[in-house]
């Protein structure tokens, strides 16, 4: 109907990866290992170890195109999850009824095994994209609260340049960011192949919102009407507040910037609801509630906003 056709897409839902390192890591998998060799002589069982120890922290050891997308660059920021996860978690025996009693209007709750978008994530490979959609326009903005600035730009140019590690250093008047301002009529047979929660608010209508975003990158504290996020590749953690209690941050700062600088001195009754939703979780997020939002890996991911 919108003149672009994609091939039929199959794949396997990935597993989740455990991150355990906050450092960049540019080193080829094979020098990593080559170090081991060079550490002398061990028995077999603390040689196996060590090797262990080594995967856990550097994931990308482990990491291949059927289990990240191909979306893993060179050099990755891989970051840690919440010590505690402190938004509920549902699985698919909850009911329709229950969401709007206990979730809709008052918090956020993640659902899991509701939605089954294997077939969307396999048309979301880094390759299938390229090749679909390399030489297109897409439209970036500003990561920050107010984003004022949009920039177009190729979509091979943003993969290829733009999908780097987050600068701690940049405002995010200086960041630009793939998400939202998505061309329908280009990506509209993409859009297509994506199965939405099927929980709806009564009055409300679905409009989505496609981002791809490098490690360390994220949008800062905002706030809108209630919707879902759903990450399809690599990892997302959330910070949310009611909005009754608006946080303490700089709206041109970037979220990587208020975890590593403001976060930890947080007492613990000023700490926000958090946690990090893998692929196949869909969080939902209630109207006006704020929020910052840090990808933890590079990331594919798509947002239902409920208006």
């Amino acid at each position: 109907m919108l003149g672009l056709q994609l091939p039929e897409c199959r794949g396997e839902r990935p597993g989740n990866r455990a991150a355990e390192s906050l450092k960049i890591s540019p080193a080829s998998p094979a020098a990593r290992l080559r170090i081991l060799g060079q550490m002398g002589p061990r028995d077999p069982f603390s040689l196996l170890l060590l090797i262990l120890k080594c995967f856990l922290a550097f994931p990308d050891v482990l990491a291949s195109p059927e289990s990240d997308g191909g979306w893993l660059t060179r050099q990755h920021a891989t970051l840690l999850e919440e010590d505690s996860c402190t938004v509920e978690r549902r699985d698919a025996t909850l009911t329709y009824a229950q969401f709007i009693e206990q979730y809709a209007f008052s918090r956020p709750v993640i659902l899991q095994g509701i939605t089954n978008n294997t077939e969307f994530q396999a048309c979301c490979t880094k390759e299938k994209l390229l090749t679909r959609f390399g030489d297109h326009l897409v439209r970036l903005s500003t990561a920050n609260t107010y984003s004022y600035r949009k920039v177009d730009l190729p979509f091979q140019d943003y993969v290829d340049q733009l999908l780097e590690p987050q600068d701690q250093a940049s405002l995010g008047s200086e960041t630009l960011y793939f998400f939202g301002d998505n061309n329908f009529t280009e990506w509209g047979p993409l859009f297509q192949k994506y199965r939405p929660p099927p929980f709806r608010l009564p009055g409300t209508t679905a409009a989505y919102s496609f981002g791809i975003a490098g490690s360390g990158s994220g949008v800062p504290f905002h706030w809108h009407g209630p919707g879902y996020s759903e990450v399809i590749f690599g990892r997302k953690r959330w910070f949310l507040y009611p909005p009754e209690k608006t946080p303490a941050f700089h709206p041109n700062k970037t979220t990587l910037s208020w975890l590593l600088d403001t976060y930890p001195f947080l007492p613990p009754w000023e700490r926000p609801v958090e946690c990090t939703i893998h692929p196949g979780e869909v969080l939902y997020f209630p109207d006006r509630w704020w929020h910052a939002t840090l990808n933890l890996d590079t990331s594919v991911f798509i947002s239902t906003f409920l208006g």
